[in-house]
């Protein structure tokens, strides 16, 4: 599911339980498709702090298969190339991660939500088009290796980070970091800001918990 359509999930069972035709709601910061975890929907009056919850810290798990690519560094494409992984070790990776901690350069995924001259790269990208997007400056606060497993070279990290950090593209870029290729096998927002997934409301949660609620239109 799309964090759009989380939001209009949310957005429909609270406009009939409200009785209005369509409560105003948005969402404070895009998950990928195959992302799980933190997603903050505001409605009403809360509409006005998006802003400020999107450029909050944000904190993710994920997990990264060394040795090859994909179009879209996730596996929402499948494989398109590979490359050796003999040479990559625990002690590599620890010495590389700490490279891309502070502020660095990061070109986005081309299938990402990006502009370019009025288009969405991904849009562009599903046709087969050019994406060439610039590098941008972002802020990488802490990255830990969680997980090394040099059987099927995959591995697993916490990523802390400011506003714009596609976990995607750090995966690429570790990946070439460790002379190889990467892409996420998993990730999940585990932080926005002050917000912790333990206490986020699942979807499935969610019809069950409205109904306990005394809520008014604003």
């Amino acid at each position: 599911m799309s964090s759009f359509g989380a939001l209009a999930y949310v957005r429909t069972r609270l406009s009939k339980a409200l009785h209005v035709k369509r409560l105003k709601t948005g969402h404070a910061g895009t998950l990928d498709p195959l992302a799980t975890g933190v997603l903050i929907l505001c409605t009403g009056k809360a509409t006005k702090r998006i802003e400020s919850l999107q450029y909050a810290t944000k904190e993710y798990t994920a997990t990264l298969q060394l040795g090859a690519t994909t179009p879209s560094y996730d596996r929402e494409h499948t494989v398109d190339m590979t490359y050796p992984t003999k040479h990559i070790t625990r002690e590599l990776i620890e010495r590389v991660l700490p490279n891309f901690v502070g502020e660095i350069q990061q070109v986005p995924p081309a299938y990402s939500a990006c502009n370019i001259d009025g288009h969405r790269a991904y849009k562009m990208a599903r046709k087969g088009e050019t994406v060439e997007l610039k590098p941008k400056t972002l802020r990488i606060d802490e990255i830990e290796l969680t997980h090394f497993d040099p059987m099927t070279m995959q591995m697993s990290i916490r990523v802390v980070c400011g506003k714009g950090t596609y976990i995607r593209a750090l995966a690429r870029d570790i990946g070439e970091a460790l002379n190889s290729g990467a892409f996420l096998t998993a990730l999940c927002r585990t932080r926005l800001g002050d917000v912790r997934i333990e206490d986020c409301l699942t979807l499935d949660d969610f019809p069950a918990w409205l109904d306990k609620q005394s809520i008014q239109v604003p």
